[in-house]
């Protein structure tokens, strides 16, 4: 089913045997188009902390109580390592936190064999060759983001807000996003665009695919469309919540 990530922010999440918090935003990767954490606020319980979630870890969600229960303890979210929210979060701690967890690392598709529903199993990786040319690149690539994290991973409430270009102006800015939360990732079906400056009260919904560039320095999100495309897509009024 589609659901708005405005939607889902204060939902509760339930561990195996209580409470552990309520969502306050998410991570989504802005290449695949995927949300790879949901950022859970502790609240009174781990006074001050943050944790993160992956989908991969949730039950089914009990949409009327606004409850999202998944397969983890409190004990082992309290003793999950600690990440800085203020901060990128690096490839190091995303590793450390999949290893604790025994989720399958998404950024490792090499050594990883799809399972369908089930998610992904590691298989024994090849032996090593010395890389040249272009395949040199690929690698220094891999060794940079292994340092700094992923490039593309980046807060739901942060990107909420940016302006959104087209190919001709200025068009509006992200309202919202919108997911699919029956899939293992919960892929982003639809972007959620607010053309109010140019159609008052008017949002749009477009799929990302068409989003070719978004510059993080600059709180923009530039999409390979035409003003005019852009104002006569589909309508969005709220009606996935």
């Amino acid at each position: 089913m589609l659901r708005s990530l405005k939607e889902l922010k204060g939902y509760t999440i339930l561990a195996t045997d209580g409470e552990i918090g309520r969502v306050h935003d998410f991570y989504l990767d802005a290449q695949e188009w995927v949300i790879r954490y949901l950022v859970v606020d502790t609240g009174a319980w781990l006074v001050g902390r943050r944790v993160l979630i992956s989908p991969t870890a949730l039950h089914q969600p009990d949409w009327e109580q606004k409850r999202l229960p998944v397969s983890l303890t409190q004990a082992q979210v309290e003793n999950s390592p600690g990440m800085d929210m203020d901060k990128p979060v690096s490839r190091q701690q995303e590793s450390e936190l999949h290893a604790y967890y025994n989720w399958p690392p998404y950024w490792d598709s090499a050594t990883l064999l799809p399972l369908g529903a089930g998610g992904l199993a590691p298989i024994a990786p090849l032996p090593p060759i010395s890389p040249s040319g272009a395949e040199a690149e690929v690698v220094e690539k891999a060794m940079l983001e292994e340092a700094s994290g992923d490039p593309h991973l980046h807060s739901a409430n942060e990107v909420i807000g940016y302006q959104v270009q087209a190919r001709d102006d200025d068009i509006g800015h992200v309202a919202d996003f919108v997911i699919d939360d029956e899939s293992l990732t919960w892929a982003i079906q639809y972007m959620i665009v607010d053309i109010g400056s140019w159609l008052p009260g008017k949002k749009v919904r477009l799929t990302p695919n068409w989003v070719k560039t978004i510059s993080w320095t600059e709180r923009t999100v530039e999409m390979d469309l035409q003003r005019e495309t852009i104002e006569n897509s589909p309508e969005y009024e709220g009606e996935f919540q």
